[in-house]
């Protein structure tokens, strides 16, 4: 599941057991990030509200529903880009996929309950969020197994262009964001779960995460000392 070099030193390279374990708790404790970062109500991931819409386009099919369609989709565009490279185990990411859905109707579920009024409040219940969601994908790359289909496919995009991990991210997100507000104006009148929160979300994550590597780093020198 590495992305980069920088991503090497926190891979965990022992037990298979320990880190699908790693891994799972990774999916869930991401899944719950993105449900209370939904609960703030000031704006979520540009993901989180392409899939979110949908809900509100189709109400019978759930949030998890369309976001394993949306990575099954991706799995598709990867073989498109480059089938010579597609193999059969690519299909692997389809299980984590689909446990990422089940974790995300989950917690949205779970977490039904919490409604916050106050702004301040909102923001720091967004703010709790991301470093939640930020530390279920440290876990998941910690894990260092299967790539879920999104990230296969940006992989896959660097890959066959040789352009910037990050440039190439940025302009899928940013695609996501306007597929969320182009569905939004056509079939709601208006975008949907895109506010401030959304580009703080998309701020404090890659710091989160950049803090989380800081500490394993720390904590691994002072273990080993």
């Amino acid at each position: 599941m590495l992305q980069n070099e920088h991503d090497a030193g926190v891979a965990d390279t022992g037990s298979l057991v320990r880190r699908w374990i790693t891994y799972a708790a990774g999916i869930y404790v991401l899944t719950l990030g993105v449900s209370l970062a939904i609960r703030a109500g000031i704006g979520i991931s540009p993901q989180s509200s392409l899939t979110r819409t949908m809900t509100l386009v189709l109400p019978p099919i759930s949030q998890g529903t369309f976001n394993f369609l949306l990575e099954l989709v991706m799995l598709g565009l990867t073989y498109l880009v480059m089938p010579k490279d597609f193999k059969a185990r690519s299909f692997l990411s389809l299980i984590p996929a689909l446990a990422l859905a089940s974790f995300l109707d989950l917690n949205l579920m779970l977490t039904d309950w919490i409604v916050v009024e106050p702004y301040a409040g909102r923001f720091a219940l967004l703010v709790f969020a991301d470093a939640t969601l930020a530390f279920g994908l440290f876990l998941m790359i910690r894990a260092n197994l299967v790539l879920m289909p999104i990230d296969m496919f940006v992989n896959t995009i660097f890959k066959r262009t040789g352009w910037k991990w990050g440039n190439i991210k940025t302009a899928f997100d940013c695609t996501l964001l306007v597929t969320s507000a182009a569905i939004g104006l056509i079939f709601l009148g208006a975008p949907h779960f895109i506010r401030e929160g959304t580009i703080i979300n998309g701020i404090l994550v890659g710091q989160y995460i950049r803090l989380y590597f800081f500490l394993f780093a720390r904590f691994s020198r002072n273990r080993e000392r």
